[in-house]
């Protein structure tokens, strides 16, 4: 009987370049194609309204909280927590629509942010700008 002879099968091998190149022409297809109104109609982003110097109120204050590792600072005076709710309760019975900026520091803990939003969400204070440093 005679041995049959194995005829070396060559290995099948995989061509990625035209793959690499279907891919990318979809992709440029499928970006332009896109219309903006999908992608806009789609986001849920609400925009502050147009404001003109006559409807700004004078009467309105800006208040600045800066948020540190050991404590906080309202206007520039360092100020502990206590101290602090006393203050923006009191700042807060006058006029609820107070802007207050909250200034985090990258060192400061999520904690204190937290007791302040807490004050202000107990003192109904919704214009808030927070910020970190």
């Amino acid at each position: 009987m005679k041995k049959k002879q194995r005829k070396e099968v060559e290995k099948a091998s995989l061509e990625m370049t035209p793959m690499i190149d279907v891919v990318f022409q979809l992709l440029i297809f499928f970006v332009v194609t896109l219309k903006q109104e999908d992608i806009l109609s789609h986001l849920d982003v609400v925009r502050p309204a147009a404001v003109s110097v006559a409807e700004k109120n004078p009467d309105e204050e800006l208040l600045q909280v800066t948020v540190y590792k050991d404590g906080y600072v309202l206007q520039g005076f360092p100020i502990n927590r206590a101290e602090l709710e006393r203050k923006l309760t009191q700042i807060a019975s006058y006029n609820s629509k107070v802007s207050l900026i909250i200034k985090c520091t990258g060192d400061s803990p999520h904690g204190n942010l937290v007791q302040l939003l807490d004050i202000c969400a107990k003192n109904k204070m919704t214009n808030l700008n927070l910020f970190s440093m």
